[in-house]
C-alpha cells in the first residue's frame, strides 16, 4: 500500500471529522491503525479537540456512609525494596567535620576521603576532605563505614516481612 494523493486527502478529511485512527485505518483498508498514527505524525497534523463531554470533569461517586472505614496505606513510590527506613542513626563523627576540611567535588584529590555527606541537590552539600587512607578513596573512619564484612551487614538490618 501506498500514500498516494487520493488517500492523503482522505485521511485528512477524516482525521478533521474526528474519526480514531483505527477507524481511517478500516476506511482506508490495507493499513494498520499505526500507519494512520506515522502519517498523521509525518503530515504534523494537529491535534483534534476533545469533546465537550470528554473535557468536562466527571461528577465524583457520592461516599456510602458509615459502614465502610477507609484505612490509610503508607504512600511508597518507585523502587520498593529500598523503601524500607532502617532508622540509621547518623554517626556524630559525621555530623562534626570541620568546615575547613570539607571539600566541593572540584577540591577533591586521591588524598583526601571523598565521602559525600548531604543531599547532592542541596547547598550544603560536601564531601568528608578528611585524609584519605592509603589505597582507599575515603579516610579511615569511612572505610569503617563503607567495607563491613557480609555477616556484619546481615546482623545490622532488620529482617524484611513482605
Amino acid at each position: 500500500m501506498s500514500w498516494t494523493d487520493e488517500r492523503v486527502e482522505l485521511l485528512k478529511k477524516l482525521w478533521s471529522d474526528g474519526l480514531s485512527a483505527s477507524q481511517i485505518a478500516a476506511e482506508l483498508g490495507g493499513i494498520t491503525r499505526n500507519a494512520v498514527i506515522g502519517k498523521v505524525h509525518r503530515l504534523g497534523l494537529s491535534g483534534r479537540a476533545k469533546s465537550p463531554t470528554s473535557s468536562a470533569p466527571r461528577p465524583r461517586k457520592a461516599r456510602s456512609s458509615g459502614h465502610m472505614i477507609r484505612v490509610q496505606r503508607p504512600q511508597v513510590r518507585g523502587n520498593t525494596a529500598l523503601a524500607y527506613d532502617y532508622e540509621v542513626e547518623p554517626e556524630p563523627e559525621l555530623l562534626e567535620i570541620p568546615l575547613e576540611q570539607r571539600k566541593t567535588l572540584l577540591q577533591l584529590n586521591e588524598k583526601t576521603c571523598r565521602w559525600p555527606v548531604g543531599d547532592p541537590s542541596g547547598p550544603d552539600f560536601f564531601f568528608c576532605g578528611g585524609e584519605a587512607a592509603e589505597d582507599q578513596p575515603y579516610c579511615s573512619f569511612h572505610c569503617r563505614v563503607a567495607y563491613q564484612p557480609a555477616n556484619d551487614r546481615r546482623r545490622q538490618k532488620p529482617a524484611f516481612r513482605g
